[in-house]
């Protein structure tokens, strides 16, 4: 029989959503093994238990893996292949098979029935106590030093525990001393930039219209050649939502260096200006008698279109048949290319999600293994990998837990 002193020990660092999936599937498939989490907080899953306000969006209806990697501005070529393995289709029936039934929004986002993050946090724990999986808190990592040779263990050094585990899993998130600990051993570190933020613009077009929303917008800033398309959200600091969110995103780089500070350029309808005169010149034909303020065409909020038919320089008694020439042309440019100027953002809700991490050449994605160190793995926001908002980030989690457990099974 193995005794315990010599049973094969695998060390995650990290009790978020990617170190529990990996743990819990090396543990399933190596029941000989002792796996344990180590995390440096009071408690576990705590990204889990605040997202999706409170009821966790798990992961997103999108079950072909050529299409989900375009919601990945970095990473989208190095996970086709682990999205082929396991993706969110296996994401939902991972759950199911734990009792948690999960249901498809509108808007393809995919939460527990319960609506409560809670759900996620009991299959998670549960699973993992059914394996075997040890999980310790408030064990925060001093020092990792790599094996001295091939098939000697790893020394993980915490404040009052030094762990030698035979393979290491490395699932810490966005943390810059693990990170500065990595860079080290010898791995390239993409320096971290937010990923997921909203705009701050101060305007009277949208001042006082907090809360209010577009359906379809497009946002687009000029000088850095970056365009995207969905719902927008006016909140007190600016703009926010699904549109604004994906610029964010794929431009986080860019807007770093910029400072935060650049010229946005919001067509509110997502139509062409050859659309939306026409639109205005049927309103302004059939619509003579009415007033421009009190009768938009578009479907747009009718605070928010008041605000830009102000812009404009229409008052508020002028009616749609002595709307002039140039005052069409104007409100037809707040429609479809109103400017503004934006000086900073914010933090998008509890998604604090950034880009940069380990450079994405330095590991194996068929094994979620580094190239450098043989028995380091990596999964979740510790690599330079995330997603726009809707549950794709969470799914590079599970993927490349997954995928990672099984390796350390092996």
């Amino acid at each position: 029989m193995c005794t315990f002193a010599h049973m094969k020990q695998i060390i995650v660092i990290g009790g978020g959503a990617a170190g529990f999936f990996a743990a819990i599937r090396c543990a399933e498939l190596d029941r000989g093994a002792q796996v344990i989490i180590i995390e440096r907080g009071k408690d576990v899953l705590g990204k889990v238990k605040i997202s999706g306000g409170g009821r966790c969006n798990v992961t997103h209806a999108c079950f072909e893996p050529k299409e989900l990697v375009k919601f990945y501005p970095r990473g989208s070529k190095e996970l086709l292949g682990p999205f082929h393995r396991f993706a969110c289709g296996d994401t939902m029936a991972w759950f199911e098979q734990r009792g948690v039934d999960t249901k498809v929004e509108a808007d393809g986002r995919v939460f527990p029935v319960s609506d409560n993050s809670q759900t996620i946090i009991d299959a998670l724990t549960h699973a993992a106590q059914a394996a075997g999986v040890r999980v310790l808190t408030q064990q925060r990592v001093e020092k990792i030093v790599q094996p001295d040779s091939p098939g000697a263990p790893w020394l993980v050094q915490c404040e009052n525990k030094v762990w030698q585990p035979h393979k290491l899993l490395i699932a810490t998130g966005s943390n810059p001393k693990i990170w500065d600990q990595l860079r080290a051993l010898g791995h390239q570190i993409v320096p971290p930039v937010p990923s997921l933020f909203t705009f701050h613009i101060k305007d009277p077009r949208i001042a006082g219209l907090e809360g209010i929303s577009t359906p379809l917008a497009q946002v687009c800033i000029p000088a850095l050649k970056l365009k995207a398309e969905g719902p927008l959200l006016i909140t007190h600091w600016g703009l926010s939502g699904p549109g604004i969110l994906r610029l964010s995103a794929w431009g986080a780089r860019l807007l770093a260096e910029s400072n935060y500070r650049f010229t946005l350029e919001v067509n509110w309808l997502n139509k062409n200006t050859d659309q939306v005169k026409d639109l205005l010149d049927t309103a302004k034909r059939e619509w003579a008698r009415k007033l421009v303020q009190a009768h938009p065409p578009v479907d747009l909020p009718a605070r928010l279109w008041r605000q830009l038919v102000i812009a404009a320089g229409i008052p508020a008694e002028l009616r749609w048949a002595d709307v002039s020439k140039l005052q069409i042309h104007e409100l037809m440019l707040q429609l479809t290319n109103c400017t503004f100027l934006v000086k900073g953002k914010s933090a998008f809700k509890e998604e604090f999600v950034t880009a940069g991490g380990i450079h994405l050449s330095e590991v194996d994605f068929k094994s979620f293994e580094s190239k450098l160190l043989p028995g380091l793995h990596f999964a979740g926001e510790v690599l330079d990998i995330d997603a726009i908002t809707g549950g794709f980030n969470f799914q590079a989690a599970w993927t490349g837990g997954w995928i990672a457990g099984e390796a350390m099974a092996q």
